[in-house]
């Protein structure tokens, strides 16, 4: 019998990734949907001793595992996977050929594995699964379905994680965001304006912006945060925005108020390993540039 000292995850950033969130396996998951499990299995188990390619987080999950890098733990990234045991094989194998210290993972062979984020106290969870992303939602846990086909980070900053955010219903609550749907734009601004020293509450992603600033303030030998908040808002209701970051503490680098620009070209110049957005049709825009993914959470979803 192994006896190990109780291990903990305590203050750390819990990223959970689903296997083809961190690694290209389209072609695999094709054979998937073509055939069965078994199939697929048998295909992941070919190719063992060959890496999976970089998937459209890699790069995120890639700098972030940097900040272990000559100091204590401070972010640990599990592999939490619809994936059955064996295909994880691969997985690890993928993982140990890019030299990313990852060593835990859950492979539940086509059930769903949000469950698991609880136990782990999971402040990220990254997947293609459009379902599992929901179920982490409501439970509570900022989560984003991948867009796999997106374009991947660029590495013109090797130094830099560089992570950008929609506000409203995405690091806001979807209040103001209700308005516009159901009022119109000049209502939406009309109400921004009235409340411009009232912080809007949380959204979903307000615990990751939380866990990124603490990183942001201590920063590692070779590894800085850098953060955006690119929004459709524009003047008045910018305001609001920036006064409840204010509130909760917290900066940002970069603030883009578009004012119902694309989005796309925009973080094409920001260039950020990864962007989240509540709205299907920006996700889209962003994707034919940067890594992207969808929050299905408030109004629009």
């Amino acid at each position: 019998m192994i006896c190990v000292m109780p291990a903990s995850l305590e203050g750390q950033l819990v990223v959970a990734i689903s296997s083809r969130a961190l690694f290209d396996f389209e072609e695999e998951n094709r054979v998937f949907e073509a055939s069965d499990d078994r199939a697929y299995m048998q295909l992941q188990l070919q190719r063992l001793e060959q890496p999976a390619g970089p998937g459209v987080a890699f790069s995120l999950v890639n700098k972030l595992l940097a900040f272990n890098l000559g100091a204590g733990p401070r972010v640990e990234v599990v592999i939490l996977s619809r994936n059955d045991p064996v295909s994880g094989m691969r997985v690890f194998r993928s993982a140990q050929h890019y030299r990313l210290p990852i060593q835990r993972g859950v492979f539940t062979r086509g059930q769903s594995p949000w469950r698991y984020l609880k136990p782990l106290a999971a402040q990220l969870f990254l997947s293609a699964n459009e379902a599992d992303v929901r179920s982490a939602l409501d439970a509570g846990v900022p989560a984003a379905r991948v867009y796999p086909h997106s374009a991947r980070a660029t590495d013109r900053h090797p130094a830099e994680v560089r992570i950008a955010f929609d506000g409203d219903a995405v690091l806001f609550s979807d209040e103001a965001e209700r308005v516009f749907q159901h009022d119109g734009l000049d209502a939406f601004h009309t109400h921004e304006r009235e409340r411009s020293a009232t912080p809007l509450a949380p959204g979903p992603f307000k615990p990751l912006l939380e866990a990124l600033h603490r990183l942001q303030r201590e920063p590692a030998r070779d590894m800085r945060i850098r953060t955006a908040l690119v929004t459709a808002r524009s003047a008045p209701a910018h305001e609001r925005a920036i006064r409840t970051l204010m509130a909760w503490r917290i900066e940002v680098d970069e603030a883009m108020f578009l004012g119902g620009l694309p989005k796309g070209e925009f973080l094409r110049e920001f260039e950020p390993d990864f962007f989240f957005d509540d709205q299907t049709g920006h996700v889209e825009s962003a994707a034919e540039h940067v890594p992207a993914g969808h929050v299905a959470a408030g109004i629009a979803n």
